[in-house]
C-alpha cells in the first residue's frame, strides 16, 4: 500500500494548479453532487456533532462548502502540494497531510466523513481497510458521504483516470464493502455522468450503527 500511496501523492502533487482551476467551482454545474452534499450537512448537524473530516480534501473547496452549511469541517489529503494550496485558498480552516488508511482523528469522534471521489484510486483489495478506518472514526450515528464512479455491471473496472488508474464500482458491491464496516447505507444517487468516460456518478449515503 505505501508504493501504491506514494504514487498517488507524487502525481497528484504535480498537478494542483490545473486541479484547483478544473474543480474549484466545479459544483456550480454539477446540482445532484451538490444536493448530495447538502443533504449530508442537514443530516450531520441533526446529530449534534458537527465536527466533519472533508477526506482526500484536494484544493479545499468542499472543505470550506461544508463549513459554509454550518459544520466544524477540516480537511485531509495525502498531497502535500494540494495541502499547501488548500490553506492558502482557505486560511481560516484547517488542513492537514494524512494518509487515508490511518487517519489522524480519534475513534468515534467525528459527526460526518465526506470522501469526495477521494478513494477512486484505490485498488479494490484495499479499499475496505480505507472504509474501517473512516467507520473508526465516526461517532455512533456518525455519517459517511461517499462518491465514486460507478458501473452498472457486476465487476470493478479499472481505467486510466488523467491523473493516476482508478476504477469504477457497481454500488451494491461498494454498498456491501460500507455493511462489513459496520457502516449502513441507507440513501442512493446514480446519475448520467457530465464526462466522456460513461461511468455513473455515485454517491452514497450511509451511517455508523
Amino acid at each position: 500500500m505505501v508504493e501504491h500511496q506514494d504514487e498517488i501523492r507524487a502525481a497528484y502533487d504535480g498537478v494542483v494548479e490545473l486541479y484547483a482551476s478544473l474543480f474549484a467551482d466545479r459544483l456550480e454545474t454539477q446540482p445532484f453532487s451538490r444536493n448530495m452534499i447538502g443533504i449530508f450537512a442537514e443530516l450531520v448537524r441533526g446529530t449534534g456533532n458537527l465536527r466533519t473530516a472533508d477526506v482526500g480534501c484536494g484544493p479545499g473547496h468542499l472543505t470550506a462548502m461544508l463549513h459554509d452549511l454550518g459544520l466544524d469541517a477540516f480537511g485531509l489529503d495525502l498531497s502535500p502540494a494540494m495541502v499547501d494550496h488548500a490553506r492558502r485558498a482557505h486560511p481560516a480552516l484547517r488542513f492537514d497531510e494524512a494518509r487515508m488508511e490511518a487517519l489522524p482523528v480519534e475513534d468515534g469522534t467525528l459527526g460526518g466523513v465526506l470522501a469526495h471521489y477521494s478513494m477512486i484510486h484505490t485498488p479494490p483489495g484495499e479499499l475496505p481497510g480505507l472504509l474501517a478506518e473512516q467507520a473508526r472514526v465516526l461517532a455512533q450515528g456518525g455519517l459517511l458521504l461517499v462518491s465514486f464512479f460507478g458501473t452498472d455491471g457486476p465487476d470493478t473496472v479499472r481505467f486510466d483516470h488523467k491523473v493516476t488508474p482508478a476504477y469504477s464500482w457497481p454500488a451494491d458491491r461498494f454498498a456491501e464493502l460500507l455493511a462489513g464496516a459496520g457502516l449502513v447505507t441507507f440513501a442512493r444517487l446514480h446519475h448520467a455522468p457530465a464526462s466522456e468516460r460513461g461511468f455513473l456518478d455515485s454517491h452514497l449515503l450511509a451511517r455508523r450503527l
